[in-house]
């Protein structure tokens, strides 16, 4: 049995060192909006085909390309509602294809880190001088796009190479989100640098619930509250995270954006939440957690 050595071992038992939010929050919870462009007919990976129908897969293609045009729109006045900043998960090119989303993000005070630059675009099969190029391009791109810095780092499609962690490491990066192994941050092993997973849930995630678990919109919304419920009794102990990663073409129909208006109603109505960026939440454990963790962690299949 191989273990891929990304990170060590910690079990979720108490004993952990204890995680504290600031303002003495229970939840650290944050939206990360997947801020996409879907190439109809982007260039051929070996290793993977960007659609399941013959090209052009127009259906597919002008299914996804709903979000920027419409779903955005519903999905950003949710979070204005309720004060939700996002931090968005952007395929770069969006700030060519794109822009007015990008100046919109920006100006209601969003974060802005990697998710590639095309989701058409797969790392499957880079060598590290190709992936360094896509890494850079991205730091640049949102650097000269949004003034921002880019701090953390969501594989395009989820498509990662062996070399990722350390490459994202030795480009400045603080965060990935790739890992879904945690309720808490985690550090992670890495040949320079410090760089912490911090926590985005597969099965809250929009695309899961409706097109692989075919939940209805009114099950999503359960799932959603759930989810806090458990997170928010166990952060009284120490401190979780919720990661709400959308899509606006899926979250944003029309028969959809109830239920999740409905789930940021009851998570908000709520004290001790750390309504937070990534950005922010990696750089509180790192700054305050992440070398007691790395003390009280051991290599996988060592005793403690």
């Amino acid at each position: 049995m191989r273990d891929p050595g990304y990170y060590d071992y910690l079990p979720y038992d108490g004993t952990r060192p204890v995680i504290t939010w600031p303002g003495g929050a229970r939840v650290a919870f944050w939206i990360a909006p997947n801020i996409e462009f879907y190439e109809i007919a982007p260039p051929v990976n070996p290793q993977r085909r960007a659609w399941p129908r013959p090209d052009p897969d127009v259906l597919n293609y002008a299914y996804r390309d709903y979000g920027n045009r419409v779903g955005f729109e519903r999905m950003f006045e949710a979070m204005q509602r309720y004060g939700i900043r996002g931090s968005t998960s952007l395929n770069v090119a969006m700030c060519d294809h794109c822009p007015e989303i990008i100046e919109q993000c920006a100006a209601a005070g969003w974060e802005f880190y990697s998710h590639g630059t095309y989701n058409t675009r797969f790392t499957l099969g880079m060598d590290p001088d190709q992936e360094r190029a896509l890494i850079r391009d991205s730091i640049e791109t949102i650097r000269d796009r949004t003034g921002q810095k880019l701090d953390g780092w969501l594989a395009p499609a989820l498509s990662y190479t062996e070399n990722t962690l350390d490459l994202v490491a030795e480009m400045g990066l603080s965060y990935v989100c790739d890992l879904f192994h945690d309720d808490q941050p985690t550090p992670l092993r890495v040949r320079s640098g410090k760089l912490v997973s911090i926590p985005y849930s597969l099965e809250m995630n929009d695309v899961i619930a409706y097109n692989v678990n075919l939940l209805t919109p009114r099950r999503y919304g359960e799932v959603l509250r759930r989810q806090f419920d458990r997170l928010y009794r166990e952060g009284e102990r120490s401190g979780t995270v919720m990661c709400i990663p959308l899509h606006p073409y899926l979250v944003g129909r029309p028969h959809r954006i109830a239920a999740f208006e409905e789930a940021l109603a009851h998570i908000a109505g709520h004290d001790g939440v750390w309504f937070a960026t990534g950005r922010e939440i990696a750089a509180h454990f790192t700054a305050n957690h992440y070398d007691a963790f790395v003390q009280a962690s051991h290599p996988v299949g060592e005793a403690s």
